[in-house]
């Protein structure tokens, strides 16, 4: 029974990164004609209805007033930053480099982990975080190809977006979903808003279609993660993120004429191979208790659409949350 379950739920992510690589290409077709503030801004806008649809499900006693309010001051910056670089990242790189730099995030979550939420990391994972930053520097061939400002983004958007993950991580249990949810999406709007009467361009309605798929993407995507992680284990269902460098290679020659050379693969590979260890690691052995790597359910947060660990809170049955 458990085997089936891990298959359905292995098949359900496949789906959802499917789903949200679908989502990218979006984001990379809108990139050709509109700046990053506007295509965050229209995500954002369209997105609230379905939050708040989600919203409704939430009848736990309280506030909007975090409970820790340095922390969701941190990791609500770290969102927008996120947001603003990965954007921008797809917009101006190849998909399946941005997926590759992207990947060093469970390298990165896992260094993060040790003075934020106090976790032991042994000498098999030091190993791995190493090898795949090795991976990233293939992927980046510094002084062999010439680097864009959209690699360097990439990098900060990884690294911004590891911090949201480990700092939902600490505090999660305390806050409200709802505040989790909202104060990214809020702060987004409020800083896309303050830009965009310097950059708009008008949206034909197509155009406004297009970011309204966008948003129903990254929400059906993030629906189907959490039936994978209801139907199946983490440690079968967490690598399946890896599969993006598949879509990458066929929607990047699909739509954009991209073409992966071998080094990129090889790369991606060096780096996959990295966080699937640290997850089985996590999963099977080692001296991890947090598991922050293992837990981490989610895309890089941008602040743009739902956080699926958030969503899966939500799902659960009215007043749940703890």
């Amino acid at each position: 029974m458990q085997r089936s379950n891990n298959i359905k739920g292995a098949l359900l992510a496949l789906l959802a990164f499917a789903l949200f690589s679908a989502h990218d290409v979006v984001v990379k077709t809108l990139g050709a004609s509109f700046t990053t503030f506007q295509i965050i801004f229209f995500s954002v806008l369209l997105s609230f209805p379905l939050v708040m649809l989600m919203l409704m499900r939430d009848t736990t006693r309280g506030n909007l007033i975090p409970r820790h309010p340095w922390w969701t001051a941190l990791r609500t910056g770290s969102a927008v930053v996120t947001g603003l670089c990965i954007f921008y990242a797809f917009a101006s790189l190849p998909m399946a480099q941005v997926y590759a730099i992207i990947f060093a995030m469970p390298l990165i979550i896992t260094v993060l982990s040790i003075p934020i939420l106090g976790e032991t990391v042994g000498m098999h994972r030091w190993g791995a975080v190493v090898v795949g930053l090795v991976g990233v520097i293939v992927v980046l061939r510094p002084g062999q190809s010439d680097l864009e400002f959209g690699h360097l983004a990439a990098l900060v958007g990884a690294c911004t977006g590891s911090l949201v993950s480990i700092i939902v991580r600490k505090i999660g249990q305390d806050e409200r979903s709802a505040v989790l949810l909202l104060y990214p999406m809020m702060a987004n709007f409020a800083v896309m808003a303050c830009a965009l009467p310097f950059v708009y361009v008008p949206l034909e309605l197509e155009e406004l279609g297009l970011v309204g798929l966008m948003a129903l993407l990254a929400f059906g995507g993030g629906l189907c993660s959490i039936l994978a992680y209801k139907a199946g284990d983490a440690a079968i269902v967490a690598p399946m993120q890896y599969s993006q460098m598949i879509w990458a290679a066929v929607y990047g020659s699909f739509f954009f004429g991209e073409h992966v050379d071998q080094v990129t693969w090889i790369g991606a590979g060096i780096i996959i191979a990295s966080g699937i260890y640290i997850v089985l690691r996590e999963s099977f052995g080692g001296r991890s208790l947090v598991h922050p790597v293992l837990q981490n359910r989610s895309r890089a947060e941008t602040g743009t659409t739902p956080r699926v660990s958030l969503l899966a809170r939500l799902s659960r049955k009215p007043g749940g949350e703890h």
